[in-house]
């Protein structure tokens, strides 16, 4: 992989992915190898042995950790119910290693939410609780295969527990996994909307409502303009 790298890519990469002092993704590493020559490398190597593969996660370089989680999504598409229950485990186990918002969106629905189809969803509230950034983001990403389901309790559960979150990157991945429910039932997501939209920051409620028609757009807009002294953008 290292070999494959562009220098010059990795420095936009480096940027891109906040990787400086201070920023979410400090420290992290780049070789600067392109998304679709990955997913190549995955397909080549999808039957590397899962003990090999959590090595691979535990790389310093960026694009080994996301190799290693596209492997075992391709391990969990065509495993039995055990072996997805395994593989959930392990991603669990190393959540510390799935550490930028990249690496949480390719895995967290096709492993977590998966395994957790028909169980309990108390591993993702558990999730939404850590002090870690990317548990949290795990925590809602995950929800992704509940709702393709059609299934949004869990999706509304976890958004409300995450509504106040600090972080950026959470009021995003919130306010995109209420976007997709709202792609297959709207007035399911208005119905969340209109309990929590008042106390939403703005940017969950903006990527929340970005598919609305225009004068529905606006007029959510306006309620969090207006919302009581206190609120989260009065």
């Amino acid at each position: 992989m290292q070999a494959m790298g562009d220098p010059q890519r990795a420095e936009i990469q480096m940027r891109f992915f906040k990787t400086g002092p201070g920023e979410y993704g400090e420290g992290d590493r780049f070789a600067g190898i392109p998304v679709p020559e990955i997913r190549k490398l995955a397909r080549e190597y999808r039957d590397l042995p899962l003990p090999e593969t959590i090595e691979l996660l535990r790389s310093p370089l960026h694009e080994a950790r996301l190799l290693a989680l596209v492997i075992l999504v391709h391990y969990s598409d065509r495993g039995d119910e055990a072996l997805r229950d395994r593989i959930c485990r392990l991603y669990l186990d190393n959540t510390r290693f799935i550490n930028n918002w990249d690496l949480v969106d390719v895995s967290a629905g096709q492993i977590v939410g998966r395994a957790l189809r028909h169980r309990s969803k108390a591993p993702l509230r558990r999730l939404a609780a850590s002090t870690l950034l990317w548990d949290r983001r795990i925590a809602i990403i995950a929800t992704l295969d509940s709702i393709r389901q059609g299934e949004f309790s869990h999706t509304f559960e976890i958004a409300a527990l995450l509504r106040d979150d600090p972080e950026d990157l959470i009021h995003k991945a919130v306010g995109w996994m209420l976007r997709e429910v709202g792609k297959r039932d709207r007035a399911a997501e208005e119905e969340f909307l209109n309990a929590h939209c008042r106390q939403m920051p703005r940017t969950m409620l903006r990527y929340a409502i970005e598919k609305f028609p225009e004068e529905l757009r606006l007029r959510y807009l306006k309620k969090i303009t207006t919302a009581v002294p206190g609120s989260a953008d009065s």
